[in-house]
This record gives C-alpha cells, sequence and structure tokens, in this order.
C-alpha cells in the first residue's frame, strides 16, 4: 500500500533510515486483575523508514511476536500460545504505514497493523524527537509513538473472568514505541 503523507519532517532527509534495535523499546501495558497493569516488551523487531525526495517518509516495520518479554517465563510461554499470539501460526506482527499528518506540534502516523492474521487501521500519536549527526556512524533520528488497541479486534478473545467479576485482562492494549534509526549509507 502506498504512503500518502500530508507532510514532512523536517530534517530528515532522503534514503533510508534502518531502526536500531539496540537503542529502540517496543512495549505494552495490559490491565490485570482490573486494578494494576502487566508490561511487557519485545526483543526481536526491525524496520525502516524511506524518505522520498520530496520528503515523505513511510515506514515498515516487523515484530518477532515470539520474541514477547514480560519478565515471567511461565506467562511469556501462554502469551506465546494459541490462546493469545499463536506464535507459531502468526510468528511476527507487522506495520505499514500509508499516512503521516501533522497534529499541532506533534504527527499522527496511520497505517496497517497486522497481528494473527488480522490487518487493522491504526494511527500512533508521534512525537518527531529531531535528528542528530551521531557518534560517527551518520545521522540518527528519534522517534516516539503510542497507540491503544482492542485485542479483540485482533482475534485474541480469550476471557479469563474472575470470581468475583470483571477479568484477569483488560482488552486495551497500549503499545509504547521508542525508535532510533539511522540513516544508512
Amino acid at each position: 500500500m502506498s504512503t500518502t503523507a500530508t507532510t514532512t519532517l523536517p530534517g530528515l532527509t532522503p534514503g533510508t533510515w534502518a531502526i536500531d534495535p539496540v537503542h529502540s523499546t517496543v512495549g505494552f501495558s495490559i490491565r490485570h486483575l482490573m486494578v494494576s497493569k502487566v508490561r511487557g516488551s519485545f526483543n526481536d523487531f526491525s524496520g525502516s523508514i524511506t524518505v522520498a525526495e520530496d520528503g515523505t517518509p513511510s515506514v515498515v516495520a516487523v515484530i518477532n511476536v515470539d520474541s514477547v518479554d514480560t519478565k515471567n517465563a511461565d506467562r511469556d510461554a501462554h502469551v506465546k500460545s494459541a490462546d493469545f499470539f499463536d506464535h507459531e501460526q502468526f510468528p511476527t506482527a507487522t506495520f505499514t504505514s500509508t499516512e503521516l499528518r501533522a497534529k499541532g506540534d506533534d504527527y499522527v502516523l496511520a497505517g496497517e497493523f497486522t497481528l494473527r492474521g488480522v490487518t487493522k487501521t491504526v494511527e500512533l500519536a508521534l512525537e518527531y524527537n529531531g535528528v542528530n549527526p551521531g557518534m560517527g556512524q551518520g545521522p540518527v533520528a528519534g522517534f516516539e509513538a503510542t497507540t491503544v488497541l482492542n485485542r479483540k479486534d485482533f482475534g485474541i478473545s480469550i476471557d479469563m473472568p474472575l470470581e468475583g467479576g470483571g477479568a484477569v485482562l483488560g482488552d486495551k492494549i497500549t503499545i509504547t514505541l521508542e525508535i532510533e534509526a539511522g540513516l544508512q549509507a
């Protein structure tokens, strides 16, 4: 799907900017027992931002769902199972941008997100942190983005009711991205 951008990002020069997984984080949180949140991250992901000659950026990203890490091995095994990510049948989640637009001092990055074989249009609130000359390896750009997804929209419909009412897990998942990308030579 082609990207339709109505805006450009200052200082983001044409070329391919590769996401640096060492200096980036893909995290999430979900309500647990109706009173707290469980947080986790994915340790294996990749992606790039391609900036056209006219300054129009497009983003492609891939997350290996088998790399989920909630700091609890038993929970991680359950999240990887068919009850949740079904990582054996659907090993990756993907995002392909379709539009970037300004929103006040920040931006909205829209695109197609696929999880468990289900593709939905999502919008990420995007904060662009600018470009830095880097540390001798070329310029780097920084971004922070968030979105809230409903897990049931992606076929994660397991319900684990609590005896006194409510559920073990909430339906809303907050995704938080902290991305550093470097311009490829």
